[in-house]
C-alpha cells in the first residue's frame, strides 16, 4: 500500500480492529445514559444574575430617596465587576435598584461583590434610611408548577382554602428537589383588635395607650435557673397571648377608678384578615380537557394557587411529576373530597412533551436519511450510516450533558439540525468505498485507499462547517446562551462525525459490502451516462464565453431578484416568531386610586367574556396581586405588581393539539374586546405572551432622556400620541402614574409642642389607625403561618376623615387633645414615581405589535420618521438611539429598547459571525489549496443559498428570523464543503490527464452524486423543523439554501474555476 494519509492511517487502524464494535457499542451505551440522566426543560436556562436591592426612607419625596439613597447607591453598585443594568424605582419612601449582570456571570460571585461593596459602605448610610434587603432573583426562581384550589362548596371561602395551603405545602416542601413555594391568594388568620373612637374619647384612653400595653403584655423571658433540693429549675417570666381570649380581660386603664378592659373599648375577631387581594378560577368550553369537572360553570370560584420551584440543574419533569404523586396521595386524606386541585401550570409535563416529541422528530429524521441513502447507494451502505448516525448523536447527547446543557427546545433542535449535515462525512466516505469496490478488488486495502482518497478533502470540509458554525457561539446579550447550543452542539456532531466516518464507517462498510457478488459490480467505465448528461450541459457553456456569461450573469439576476423581496416587504424581518403555547396572561393597571373592589369587578366582567371563547380551558383572576411569574414576568419584576388598581388575569387554552388557531392567534382574538371592556373602567390592558426568546421590557420601547423630569414626560406624552397613532401598535402604555389624590396632616409644631405631643406620636397613632399596627403575636403550635394580633379602626369607619380628626391623644397633663386642634388638611397630588436606568433619569414608553406587519422592524421605522419631525419647545429634533444609551444628559434624547435591542444586537452579532466565518473559511482554504484564487471560486456559491432561502421564506409567508439567519451562515459551510468536493476532484483530474475541461465534466459526474446525497440528507433532516414556530425559519433556510446552492454549484463553480485557470490550462495544453 502506497503512503496515506492521517485518514487512512486511522481507517487502517479501526478497519479489522475488534475494538470498533466496542466503540459502537460504548458510545450508544453513554449516550443512552445521557439521554436518561440529562434534566429536561422546555427552554433553555440563561444564567443572568439580577439582585433587587430594596431601601426605605419613610416620609421621603421620590426626589429626596433619590438624592441621598438611590444616586450614592447606584455609583456604588455601578462599580462592581460585571454589571450590565442597573434600574431604579423610586417612591416615596422607598427605593428598589435592580442591578442585573451580564449574562453568564455566575450568581454566588455576583452576589457575594455585591454584598461586600454595600457592607463596606455601611456607614454611608443617611440618619432615617434602612439598611438595604437584598434579594437575588434567578430563572430557578421561575414556578415550574402551580396548583389552585377551589371548591363548589361556598363554605369553603379564601380562608379556609389558605389554611389548607399551607398543610400541602408542608408536605411539598419535603420533596428533595423543591426549592421554594408560594402560596397566592385567601386569607391568613389574624387577630384584629378593632378599636371605637367613641368608647376611646368615653374612657379617656388613646392609641399609643392600647398599643403599649397590648405590647407590653404579651412578653415572656427566661430569667435563669433555680437550684432547689438538689435540683436545678428553669425560671421563665411572663405571660403570653395564647389565643384571642387572653386579650379581652387586659387591663388597659383606668377610669373612675373602674378598671378599663380592653373588651370595653374594642372589638376583639379571630378570624381572617382584611382582604387584600382576591384570587378566583373560571371555567371555559374546553375545561373537560384537562380533566376539570363542575356540576356547575357558570360564575368564578374563590381559590388560593399553590407556586412550586425546583432547585438548580433538578430535572423539572420529575419535581412536577414527584409533587403531583405527592398530591394524589393527600387526597381524601389531608384533602377533603370536595376540594378541586387544578394544575394551572406544568412546565415539567410541558417540557417533557416537547423533548419526547422532537426525539421522535430526530427519530425520524435520522430513520428519513437512513432511507435516503438505501435509495441511492443500496440497503447495505445504508447500514453504515444507521450506525454512524446514531452513534454521532449519542456522543453529542453526552457532551452537551458534561458541558451543563438540559434537554431543551433549543439543544434537540440542535442535534435535528446537525442529523442533515453530520451524515455528510459517512455518505462521502460510504460512498467512494461503493464506487471503489464497484472498480476493484473487494479487500480491506481498497477501503483504505477509498478512505484516504476522500479523506484529506473531507478533513478541511469538515473543520469548514465548523468554522461556519462556531462563531455563532459568541452572540452576545440574552439571545447568546439562548442561541449558543446549536453551534456548540452541532459542532460538536461535526466532530464526532469525522471520527466514526474514518473509524467505524471503514470498518461496517466492509463488513456489509464484502459479499457483495462479483456480477454486482461494474467492470465498465463509472458514470458513462452522468458524465454525457453533464457534458450535455456544461460544454457549451465552457467552450462559448458568451453562453458562459449570459449563464453567470442569470445565476446574478436570481440572486438580485431573490434580495428585492426584501425592501418589497414581501420577506419581513423579525427575531423570533411567536411561539404556540398553552397561556397567555392579561395585564391589568386601573388608575390610581380605585377600590379593590372596582378591581375586581372588572375582572369578573372580562371573565365572564372568557368563557364563551372555544380554546380557553381555565382562568384565574389575580386582583390586587400578581399571577405566579413566568421568565417574562422575572425579568419585567411582574411579581411586584401589588395594590388594590392591579390585576392579572391568568388564561389557560386547550392542548394546541385540540384546536385550530395557534396561541397568537387567540391573543390577537381577545385584545379588542378585553380593551373595549377594560376602557369602561379607565383601565390599560395588555396582553403578555410568553416571549419565543429572551423576555424584554416590552416589544416596543422608547427611552426618553433628558435634563428636566417635566419636561421627559411632555416628551413621553407626545411620543405616546405618535405609538397610539402608529397603525399596527397595541398596548400602548406608559411609565407614568395617574394623578392620586393625597391628603396631608399637617402638623403644627407650636400646638404640638405646647401639649408635649410629638409629631412622631401623631404619625404613628394616624398610621396605627389606618393601616393597622402589628403589636405582636398569638403563640399558636399548630398555625403555619404567623397568627399576628393588629389594631386598627373598622374598614368603615376609618375612612371619615371627620372621625379620624377627633382621635385624641394625651398631653403632658393627660388632658385629651383632638387631633383636629394639632392638624391642619392639605389637599394635594402624590408625587410620581421616578425611574433610572444605569445612573440616568429614564421616562418609559411601551407598546406592543399585532396586525399586518407583525415585526416591530418596520413599525419603529414609520415612528422613527414621524418623531423625527417632532418639534420640542428647545428648538431642535430630538435625537434617536438605537443600541447606546445618550451620553449626557444635557439634551433630550430617545433610546429605542425592548425586541429592537435585542433584534439589533441579534443581527449585528450573527453579522459579525459571518464576515467571521468568511475570513476562517478562506484561510483555511488557502492554506490548503496554497493560492488565492481558488479559495474564491469555491467560496462563490455562499451568496447564491440566498436564492432559495428568500423566495423559500416568501413561500411559507414566514419571517427572516435570527433562526433562519444561522441557517443561512450554516449552509455557507456546507455550500463550501460540497466546492471543496468538487474542485479538489477537478485539481486531481486536471493533474493526472492535463485535460482543463475534462477534468470539469468528470469531476461534475463523479462528485454529483455525493453532492446531491449531502443536499437531500439536508433537506431529509431539516424537514421536521418546518412546523415548529421558532426553527421554521432555520429548516426553511437549509432546505431551499440547500437546493438552490447545490443546482447552482455545479454550474457554477465549474465556469468560475475555468475562468480564472483557462489561460493556465492553455499554457499547459501548448
Amino acid at each position: 500500500m502506497s503512503a496515506i494519509g492521517i485518514s487512512g492511517k486511522i481507517a487502517h487502524a479501526f478497519i479489522n480492529s475488534k475494538l470498533t464494535p466496542l466503540i459502537v457499542i460504548a458510545s450508544l451505551i453513554l449516550g443512552l445514559f445521557a439521554l436518561i440522566v440529562t434534566p429536561r426543560e422546555e427552554e433553555p436556562q440563561i444564567v443572568v444574575p439580577m439582585i433587587d436591592v430594596i431601601v426605605t426612607y419613610p416620609g421621603a419625596t421620590p426626589k429626596e430617596v433619590e438624592e441621598r439613597v438611590t444616586k450614592p447607591m447606584e455609583k456604588l453598585l455601578w462599580e462592581i465587576k460585571g454589571v450590565e443594568y442597573v434600574y431604579s424605582i423610586v417612591k416615596p419612601g422607598f427605593n428598589l435598584t435592580i442591578v442585573r449582570f451580564y449574562v453568564g456571570e455566575n450568581m454566588e460571585d455576583s452576589l457575594v461583590n455585591l454584598y461586600n461593596k454595600l457592607m463596606s459602605n455601611y456607614d454611608r448610610i443617611p440618619p432615617g434610611v434602612s439598611q438595604p434587603m437584598v434579594k437575588p432573583k434567578s430563572i430557578d426562581d421561575v414556578p415550574i408548577l402551580t396548583l389552585t384550589l377551589w371548591s363548589e362548596n361556598k363554605e369553603y371561602t379564601g380562608f379556609h382554602l389558605r389554611r389548607l395551603a399551607n398543610n400541602i405545602c408542608d408536605e411539598i416542601k419535603k420533596i428533595k428537589d423543591v426549592s421554594e413555594f408560594s402560596i397566592i391568594g385567601g386569607q391568613r388568620r389574624q387577630v384584629n383588635v378593632q378599636i371605637d373612637p367613641q368608647r376611646l374619647r368615653a374612657y379617656n384612653v388613646s392609641v399609643p395607650q392600647i398599643l403599649q400595653v397590648l405590647q407590653k403584655s404579651n412578653y415572656n423571658l427566661p430569667s435563669g435557673n433555680l437550684l432547689s433540693n438538689n435540683k436545678e429549675f428553669i425560671l421563665d417570666t411572663g405571660s403570653i397571648f395564647r389565643d384571642s381570649r387572653d386579650m379581652e380581660s387586659l387591663v388597659v386603664s383606668v377610669y373612675n377608678d373602674r378598671p378599663v378592659y380592653l373588651r370595653d373599648i374594642a372589638r376583639i375577631i379571630d378570624g381572617p384578615e382584611e382582604p387584600s387581594n382576591y384570587v378566583f378560577i373560571g371555567l371555559g368550553p374546553s375545561s373537560e380537557t384537562k380533566g376539570i369537572k363542575a356540576k356547575r360553570k357558570e360564575g368564578q370560584f374563590e381559590a388560593v394557587t399553590i407556586a412550586v420551584s425546583k432547585k438548580k440543574g433538578a430535572n423539572a419533569s420529575n419535581v412536577a411529576k414527584e409533587t403531583l404523586s405527592k398530591i394524589d396521595a393527600l387526597k381524601g386524606s389531608l384533602i377533603p373530597t370536595d376540594i378541586n386541585i387544578s394544575i394551572t401550570r406544568n412546565y415539567g409535563e410541558t417540557a417533557k412533551e416537547k423533548s419526547d416529541e422532537l426525539l421522535d422528530h430526530m427519530l425520524i429524521a435520522t430513520i428519513s436519511v437512513i432511507i435516503l441513502i438505501a435509495l441511492a447507494l443500496g440497503w447495505r451502505e445504508s447500514i453504515v450510516v444507521a450506525v454512524a448516525v446514531p452513534v454521532t448523536l449519542a456522543l453529542t447527547l453526552l457532551i452537551n450533558y458534561l458541558y451543563g446543557y438540559t434537554l431543551n427546545r433549543v439543544t434537540l433542535f440542535a442535534l435535528i439540525f446537525s442529523i442533515g449535515i453530520l451524515v455528510d462525512d459517512a455518505i462521502v466516505v460510504v460512498e467512494n468505498i461503493h464506487r471503489h469496490f464497484k472498480m476493484r478488488n473487494i479487500s480491506p486495502e481498497t477501503a483504505v485507499e477509498a478512505v484516504d482518497e476522500v479523506g484529506n478533502p473531507t478533513i478541511l470540509a469538515t473543520f469548514t462547517v465548523i468554522s461556519a458554525l462556531l462563531p455563532m457561539a459568541f452572540v452576545s446579550g440574552l439571545m447568546g446562551p439562548y442561541m449558543r447550543p446549536i453551534p456548540v452542539g452541532a459542532s460538536a456532531a461535526m466532530l464526532f462525525s469525522l471520527l466514526v466516518a474514518f473509524i467505524v464507517s471503514p470498518w461496517l462498510g466492509y463488513i456489509v459490502l464484502k459479499n457483495v457478488k462479483k456480477e454486482d459490480t461494474y467492470k465498465h467505465e463509472e458514470g458513462k451516462t452522468m458524465k454525457a448528461i453533464y457534458e450535455k450541459a456544461l460544454l457549451p457553456l465552457i467552450e462559448s464565453r458568451f453562453k458562459r456569461f449570459i449563464a453567470l450573469a442569470s445565476v446574478g439576476l436570481l440572486l438580485l431578484l431573490a434580495l428585492t423581496l426584501l425592501p418589497l416587504k414581501l420577506v419581513t424581518v423579525k427575531m423570533l416568531p411567536f411561539d404556540n403555547k398553552s397561556e397567555v396572561q392579561v395585564i391589568i393597571d386601573m388608575p390610581e386610586g380605585v377600590s379593590l373592589e372596582e378591581t375586581t369587578l372588572l375582572t369578573r366582567e372580562m371573565g365572564e367574556y372568557l368563557k364563551k371563547i372555544p380554546e380557553v380551558s381555565d382562568y384565574q383572576v389575580y386582583a390586587g396581586t400578581s399571577a405566579p411569574y413566568n421568565f417574562n414576568g422575572l425579568v419585567r419584576h411582574y411579581f411586584l405588581r401589588s395594590g388594590s388598581n392591579v390585576a392579572d388575569i391568568q388564561i389557560n387554552f386547550v392542548s394546541k393539539d385540540l384546536r385550530k388557531d395557534q396561541s397568537h392567534d387567540i391573543a390577537k382574538r381577545l385584545r379588542q374586546p378585553l380593551k373595549a371592556i377594560g376602557d369602561k373602567y379607565g383601565a390599560n390592558i395588555k396582553i403578555a405572551e410568553i416571549p419565543p426568546g429572551p423576555p424584554v421590557l416590552s416589544t416596543l420601547v422608547a427611552e426618553i432622556y433628558g435634563p428636566d423630569s417635566t419636561r421627559q414626560i411632555e416628551i413621553a406624552r407626545q411620543i405616546k400620541e405618535i405609538f397610539s397613532k402608529t397603525e399596527g401598535v397595541v398596548d400602548v402604555d406608559w411609565y407614568v402614574e395617574d394623578d392620586q389624590p393625597k391628603i396631608t396632616f399637617l402638623v403644627d409644631h407650636k400646638k404640638a409642642g405646647l401639649h408635649g405631643i410629638s409629631v412622631d406620636l401623631i404619625s404613628q397613632t394616624l398610621r396605627a389607625v389606618l393601616s393597622g399596627h402589628t403589636v405582636g403575636l398569638i403563640r399558636s403550635e399548630t398555625e403555619n403561618e404567623p397568627l399576628e394580633i393588629i389594631m386598627r379602626m373598622p374598614l368603615q369607619r376609618r375612612n371619615d376623615l371627620n372621625l379620624l380628626k377627633s382621635i385624641t391623644l394625651h398631653s403632658q397633663s393627660g388632658l385629651p387633645v383632638p387631633l383636629s386642634e394639632l392638624v391642619s388638611i392639605k389637599h394635594s397630588i402624590e408625587d410620581k414615581t421616578i425611574y433610572r436606568k444605569n445612573l440616568k433619569r429614564v421616562t418609559y414608553v411601551i407598546g406592543d405589535v399585532a396586525g399586518t406587519e407583525e415585526s416591530p422592524v418596520y413599525v419603529i421605522m414609520k415612528m422613527k420618521d414621524a418623531i423625527s419631525k417632532l418639534k420640542i419647545k428647545e428648538g431642535y429634533e430630538l435625537k434617536q438611539y438605537n443600541s447606546v444609551q445618550p451620553w449626557l444628559e444635557d439634551k433630550y434624547a430617545m433610546k429605542w429598547d425592548g425586541e429592537w435591542h435585542i433584534t439589533i444586537e441579534v443581527f449585528r452579532d450573527l453579522g459579525i459571525a459571518f464576515a467571521a466565518v468568511l475570513i476562517i473559511i478562506y484561510i483555511l482554504v488557502v492554506a490548503w489549496f496554497r493560492n488565492f484564487i481558488t479559495p474564491l471560486v469555491i467560496m462563490a456559491p455562499i451568496p447564491l443559498t440566498l436564492v432559495g432561502i428568500l423566495p423559500g421564506h416568501w413561500l411559507f409567508g414566514a419571517f427572516f428570523t435570527a433562526t433562519s439567519m444561522i441557517g443561512f451562515i450554516a449552509l455557507s459551510g456546507i455550500i463550501v464543503r460540497n466546492s471543496i468536493l468538487l474542485v479538489d476532484f477537478i485539481e486531481l483530474e486536471w493533474q493526472k490527464t492535463g485535460n482543463l475541461k475534462n477534468a470539469l465534466i468528470m469531476a461534475g459526474a463523479v462528485r454529483f452524486r455525493p453532492i446531491l446525497l449531502t443536499a437531500l440528507a439536508v433537506v431529509v433532516g431539516s424537514f421536521v423543523m418546518l412546523f415548529d414556530p421558532i426553527f421554521q425559519g432555520l429548516a426553511i433556510a437549509m432546505i431551499f439554501g440547500a437546493i438552490s446552492a447545490t443546482g447552482l454549484t455545479l454550474i457554477a463553480v465549474p465556469l468560475f474555476y475555468y475562468e480564472f485557470f483557462k489561460n493556465k490550462s492553455i499554457a499547459n495544453e501548448k
